[in-house]
């Protein structure tokens, strides 16, 4: 009986230690943009391939990027965009207006907790579609609104890519088996 007490004893203070750590790691510090640049990986069309070196000026134009451009094997890339939570809103307008033009619009924005807070991703198709949801044009020129401040823009960006609990598969509702927690 005595050997009980310090086994559950131990076993408290380790999830006490667990979910404080835990709690810690949610809050996200963003770093200044002078001291950490925002990665953009973006999928391009075969018919921009010619021209990936203007494209990347373009897509570098924002400053405080490092950007990479990969040609998408396919006829036409994903038109899903992923914004990381550290991303200022010039950069992550910016990023939109460039996907609109080479990927042929944007059709869904990834939620924030499946990558990198100093990322964005450009018709990228890494990510199942529990992932991500759908966006509709009034929503992206919401997003998209010059007069956001960059909480502003990531409160919106939030918000848009809120989680389902519950998600469609194999003609049944399930739960979704990618939700987090708390982005």
């Amino acid at each position: 009986m005595v050997t009980r007490y310090p086994l559950i004893l131990l076993v408290c203070l380790w999830a006490l230690l667990l979910s404080d750590s835990s709690s810690t790691a949610k809050t996200e510090d963003c770093s200044s943009i002078d001291s950490k640049t925002v990665k953009v990986e973006a999928w391009m069309s075969k018919q921009y391939e010619k021209n990936l070196r203007q494209i990347r000026n373009e897509f570098s134009a924002m400053g405080n990027t490092q950007v990479t451009l990969w040609v998408y094997p396919a006829k036409n890339p994903s038109r899903i965009v992923a914004i990381g939570s550290c991303v200022p809103a010039y950069i992550g307008r910016h990023m939109i207006r460039r996907a609109i033009e080479y990927s042929g619009g944007v059709s869904s924005l990834v939620n924030q907790g499946f990558f990198s807070s100093n990322w964005i991703g450009i018709g990228t198709s890494l990510f199942s579609e529990n992932s991500f949801r759908p966006v509709t044009q009034k929503q992206l020129i919401q997003l998209m609104d010059v007069s956001l401040d960059t909480q502003q823009f990531q409160k919106i960006y939030r918000q848009l890519t809120k989680q389902r609990k519950k998600v469609k598969a194999f003609g049944l509702l399930l739960n979704n088996p990618k939700l987090l927690d708390s982005p």
